[in-house]
């Protein structure tokens, strides 16, 4: 399963990478990743007039897309869209950070779990 990673480079600006999560095969209930050990759970809707900002992950979390999207841009201009069942694993808690914004002027709804 490839999902997006976001994190901050020595530069201290954000970059992408996709990264692989290894399933490995559960017999009759299908394939499973390792456990990930994790702090919280937050639920999360956004209006559709959402623009925030340059800003930092406030802590390490997993993004899981449930509806809607978001425009996210890292330092070098680089604009990726998350949608409907996308994961992205921020890590820039530190560095400049990025941006994120509303798609089609829409509202969104995720959750984040968080790591640490």
């Amino acid at each position: 399963m490839q999902i997006t990673r976001l994190y901050t480079g020595s530069d201290n600006e954000s970059y992408f990478e996709e990264i692989e999560i290894e399933l490995d095969d559960a017999g009759n209930i299908g394939q499973l990743s390792e456990k990930v050990e994790a702090t919280g759970i937050i639920f999360r809707r956004t209006g559709p007039d959402y623009d925030y900002d340059w800003h930092n992950a406030p802590q390490r979390q997993y993004i899981l897309m449930l509806d809607g999207a978001v425009d996210v841009e890292i330092g070098d201009g680089t604009v990726r869209r998350f949608s409907t069942g996308d994961i992205l694993l921020a890590e820039d808690t530190t560095g400049r950070g990025h941006k994120s914004k509303a798609v089609n002027n829409e509202a969104r709804t995720s959750v984040f779990v968080t790591l640490d």
